[in-house]
C-alpha cells in the first residue's frame, strides 16, 4: 500500500504558506512527491481505472466551481452516467467528459490536433482549425523543452495567451507530465487545485507562447510546484483508500454466485461508478440490483447517490 514519509507530508506547503519558501526546496518536495506517485502508477493495479476516473471527477468538480457553476461532484456524475451515449450531458457534464478524456485515452494521443479540438469544445470553446493547429504546434515545442517546471508553467501560460481559463492549462500540463514520465495514462493533478484560479489573458501570437521559465516567473513556478505536490499527495492517499476497498471487493468476489458477477467486479475496479440499470451481458436488471445489494451488505461496494431510485454504485 502506498505510503508517504512524514517528512514529505510536512514539507508540502498549502496555498497560504508559500512566503519564505525557496523555489529549490519546493522543486525538491514536488519531485519527491511525484516520484512516490510514479511508483503507484507503475504498479498498474486492477483498480487503477477507478482511481483515475475518481480523480477526474474531483478535477471536474473544481473546474465547475471555477466556472461559476453550481453542480457538485454528484451532479456531474449524474449528468454523465444517467444519460444515454450520444445524449446531451450539458455544459457541466462536458467538463467531466473532458477530464475523463484525460485519464481514459492513451497519454501519447492527448495532444493531437483531433483530441485537442474535442477537449476545447468540452471546455466550452469553439476553436477554428487554424487556432487548434497553432496550439498543437506550441504544445509540441513545449513538450520538447527541458525542465519539468518550465513545462508546467509554460502550459498554463500558453492556455492564458490563447484566452483560455487556467483549468485548461492545468489539463494540458497534466497531459504533458504524463508523457514526460512515460505513463500510459495521465492523472488529473493540477486540475484538482482550486488555488490555480480562473484568470485568462488575451491571445498572443504563437511565437510568444513558448514556455515561461522559472527565472521569468518565479512566483508562478513556486505556486505551481506547491499545487502539484499537494495534488500528488491527494492522489496517493486516494490510491491507498481505493486499494483497501478493492481488496475487500476481491475478497468477497468468490462468494458471489450471480451470473456475470466477475464482469461486474471488473467494471467496479475499472470505473468510477456503475448505474444500477447498467446493461451487463448475461445479467438481468433485477439480478444486477440484487448483486449490488449483496455487495453493499458485504461492505464491498457503496451506494453513491443516496437515492431510492436511479442508484449508482462504486468502490
Amino acid at each position: 500500500m502506498a505510503t508517504v514519509p512524514g517528512w514529505l507530508r510536512r514539507a508540502i506547503p498549502d496555498a497560504q504558506s508559500l512566503a519564505g519558501k525557496e523555489i529549490e526546496d519546493l522543486a525538491h518536495t514536488a519531485g519527491a512527491t511525484i516520484g512516490a506517485l510514479d511508483a503507484v502508477v507503475r504498479r498498474q493495479e486492477r483498480w487503477a481505472g477507478a482511481w483515475r476516473l475518481r480523480l477526474a471527477l474531483v478535477a471536474a468538480g473544481v473546474t465547475a466551481r471555477q466556472a461559476g457553476r453550481v453542480e457538485d461532484e454528484s451532479a456531474l456524475r449524474d449528468a454523465v452516467l444517467l444519460t444515454r451515449p450520444g445524449d446531451n450531458v450539458g455544459p457541466a457534464g462536458l467538463l467531466l467528459l473532458a477530464w475523463r478524456r484525460l485519464v481514459a485515452r492513451p497519454a501519447e494521443e492527448l495532444l493531437t490536433r483531433r483530441n485537442l479540438a474535442a477537449v476545447l469544445e468540452e471546455f466550452g470553446y469553439a476553436p477554428d482549425d487554424e487556432g487548434v493547429s497553432a496550439l498543437t504546434d506550441d504544445l509540441r515545442q513545449l513538450a520538447a523543452s527541458d525542465g519539468t517546471v518550465g513545462i508546467m508553467t509554460g502550459a498554463i501560460a500558453i492556455a492564458e495567451r490563447y484566452g483560455f481559463a487556467r483549468a485548461l492549462g492545468a489539463w494540458l500540463a497534466d497531459a504533458i507530465l504524463a508523457q514526460r514520465l512515460g505513463w500510459a495514462h495521465a492523472l488529473p493533478l493540477l486540475g484538482a487545485e482550486a488555488a490555480l484560479g480562473t484568470s485568462a489573458r488575451p491571445h498572443r501570437s504563437g511565437a510568444s507562447s513558448v514556455a515561461t521559465s522559472i527565472e521569468t516567473d518565479p512566483e508562478r513556478a513556486k505556486g505551481l510546484l506547491a499545487a502539484q505536490a499537494r495534488a500528488a499527495l491527494r492522489a496517493i492517499d486516494l490510491s491507498a483508500e481505493l486499494e483497501r476497498r478493492a481488496d475487500r471487493l476481491l475478497a468477497v468476489a468468490p462468494k458471489l454466485r450471480a451470473k456475470a458477477a466477475d464482469m461486474v467486479v471488473e467494471r467496479l475496479l475499472s470505473d468510477d461508478a456503475i448505474v444500477a440499470s447498467e446493461k451487463i451481458a448475461g445479467m438481468s436488471d433485477r439480478g444486477l440490483r440484487r448483486l449490488f445489494d449483496r455487495l453493499v451488505e458485504l461492505g464491498a461496494v457503496r451506494e453513491l447517490s443516496g437515492r431510492a431510485t436511479f442508484r449508482i454504485y462504486g468502490i
